[in-house]
């Protein structure tokens, strides 16, 4: 039997949960602090209630769901890695912080990075591994 896999997920693929082929995911996942951050920013970025709920239901299934792995002190240091490796790729980092907490977490951990945005994390192959959900 093969060694299930494992990966983290990025807030895109939080979000988009209910949308993505679960065939495409790893077996065992798991989430950084930074996503729930983004998750609980989420219902106070818009004006429409219905989305504001949407939201709001997410953020909490997402809450109950994972055990969200933190920003310590070894995802800091790999922040730097990852800050280093986007610049020099000619990439803007500063634009997209919380991404790149998201991929210094899943580096830190020795994680695969699952997103449906894989453009935002370009650059970075030689840190960790990227999967395109």
């Amino acid at each position: 039997m093969p060694e299930p896999t494992r990966g983290l997920l990025d807030t895109s693929v939080v979000i988009d949960h209910d949308l993505v082929d679960h065939e495409h995911l790893p077996d065992e996942s798991a989430i950084s602090a930074v996503t729930l951050a983004e998750l609980a920013a989420g219902p106070h970025a818009t004006s429409d209630e219905d989305e504001r709920a949407r939201r709001q239901d997410r953020l909490q299934w997402a809450a109950a769901t994972w055990d969200p792995l933190p920003f310590d002190a070894e995802a800091a240091r790999a922040y730097g890695r990852v800050f280093a490796a986007v610049k020099a790729s000619g990439r803007s980092a500063r634009s997209r912080f919380a991404d790149l907490q998201v991929a210094a977490t899943a580096a830190a951990n020795g994680l695969p990075l699952y997103t449906r945005n894989p453009g935002d994390f370009a650059g970075l192959e030689t840190i960790l591994q990227v999967e395109a959900v």
